[in-house]
């Protein structure tokens, strides 16, 4: 056999060998990293199966190590109510999924869907399908409404007033149905309770943190709550039972 040959014999098994050292490397991490099992952290909107059913898609959707990566600084585009998805490998087998969603801070109802928006007012997503935990705007006046730009209301001082009674609600550990705005005067709902807190902005905060305290008294009942003339020293308050 002369040199020539032998070099092209040398030069294939080298071939064969980094063939061989490339399909075993290729198969340890697809067995080491198969992933087993999902944490799923951050999702309101999504349930924890259409989270991984986003995600884990293609033929490396099961393989920690890839997804770990794909997902390091991932933002979501035309996906509704999320701003970015990040992976976590928490172990070979085993990933956490975070969600982040995009900031919500109330929704609308026009023609005959969902229209939800940020604290600046500007409409985020439209849907079919009320989102629990967000709660429903009403006494808003405007004519139309158009997603990626701010709700057209007479005055956009309310979105700084609806992100004031959020945050108060969030702080002291309360889930409201609806904010309604009548000439000034805001009432919170609470499944059957309608708490009318007036216009005292000033208030605002004892009068929530009052609240608090109030509702677990009236579970179970339908009203109005009158709180419009509350104030901490007095203490003045009353509950009207709907007959």
């Amino acid at each position: 056999m002369n040199k020539k040959a032998k070099k092209w014999i040398i030069i294939l098994f080298l071939i064969l060998m980094l063939i061989a050292a490339a399909l075993w490397a290729g198969n340890y991490v697809l067995s080491k990293y198969h992933v087993e099992n999902v944490y799923v952290d951050g999702n309101v909107h999504y349930t924890d199966d259409e989270i991984k059913e986003m995600i884990m898609t293609g033929v490396l959707g099961d393989n920690s190590l890839y997804l770990s990566r794909k997902y390091k600084n991932w933002e979501a585009k035309n996906v509704p109510f999320i701003d970015a998805i990040t992976v976590e490998t928490l172990s070979p087998d085993t990933i956490k999924i975070t969600v982040y969603e995009k900031a919500l801070a109330g929704y609308v109802k026009y023609l005959d869907t969902f229209m939800y928006f940020d604290k600046d007012g500007y409409l985020i997503e439209n849907s079919s399908v009320r989102t629990a935990g967000i709660p429903q705007i009403t006494g808003l006046s405007f004519s139309y409404a158009i997603i990626g730009q701010p709700l057209p209301v007479d005055d956009d001082k309310v979105f700084g007033d609806i992100l004031t009674i959020t945050k108060l609600l969030k702080k002291y550990e309360l889930s409201a149905d609806k904010i309604q705005f009548e000439k000034g005067d805001v009432t919170v709902c609470f499944g059957g309770v309608d708490a009318k807190l007036g216009n005292e902005r000033s208030r605002l905060e004892d009068k929530i943190m009052r609240l608090r305290q109030i509702l677990p008294e009236l579970e179970g009942k339908r009203g109005m709550l009158h709180m419009e003339n509350y104030d901490e020293m007095h203490g003045n308050y009353r509950f009207e039972p709907t007959e």
